[in-house]
């Protein structure tokens, strides 16, 4: 199996999520054998948000430095444990010395596979409001939907705040819940794309929505470890 290199801490507590579920999902394929290599390197989120606001040439530069970190520990296929680090995903796997698993991408075929076809996008204010969801699902024939204006000031106004540090709130839970539900009766979303590494930390029921979510940390931990694994 290749050795597993992850950019994290962008934030910890998802990176935490992320080294978890791998340890579980490779413990189901390989029941019995030993935890695979994982080399973490857990950069600034706080860095990582003011380059994605604006400066993408500089944000780029700095994730393939702490890639070529990961590189030369070992790693020989890697991931950005952070939806919104996909801001320049394209140009830094262009560049990156060892093949980098894409979320959008992983989370783009598993919503083909479950049939869905309009899926609402919760994330970071640079996730819902940037292409790199919408150029690839388009291009897949699906259509993306994100909250109003008000709801996505909302949603990443708690991400940073609440979610990022670690806070998990049973108010904050209700008022996302009850976005969803309103994009489902007023956008006729079929699917809830979870576009943030830790709303899966807080967002672990879909029932009271009655939609599907598409967990993007699980799905990115099963396609770097199919990967991994050939």
């Amino acid at each position: 199996m290749k050795t597993i290199g992850i950019i994290g801490g962008i934030g910890p507590e998802s990176t935490i999520d992320y080294y978890r579920r791998l340890l579980a999902a490779y413990g189901q394929r390989r029941p019995g054998e030993a935890a695979p290599a994982i080399i973490i390197n857990s950069i600034d989120v706080r860095k990582l948000l003011a380059l994605a606001a604006g400066q993408h040439d500089r944000l780029t530069e700095y994730l393939l430095d702490e890639i070529a970190r990961l590189h030369r520990a070992g790693a020989q296929i890697g991931l950005l444990a952070a939806n919104t680090a996909h801001v320049v995903f394209n140009e830094v796997s262009r560049r990156s010395p060892v093949p980098l698993v894409s979320i959008v991408a992983a989370t783009c075929a598993r919503a083909k596979s479950l049939g869905l076809k309009r899926l609402g996008l919760f994330g970071t204010r640079f996730t819902m409001q940037g292409r790199f969801y919408p150029e690839l699902f388009e291009r897949e024939g699906l259509t993306l939907i994100t909250p109003n204006a008000d709801e996505q000031t909302y949603i990443h106004d708690k991400y940073m705040t609440e979610l990022i540090p670690g806070q998990f709130l049973p108010q904050t839970r209700a008022r996302l819940l009850k976005i969803a539900s309103r994009m489902k009766q007023q956008d006729g979303i079929d699917g809830l794309i979870l576009g943030g590494t830790e709303l899966p930390l807080i967002l672990t029921d879909s029932t009271p929505v009655g939609l599907p979510f598409l967990d993007t940390t699980e799905i990115h931990v099963n396609a770097i470890l199919a990967q991994a694994l050939e």
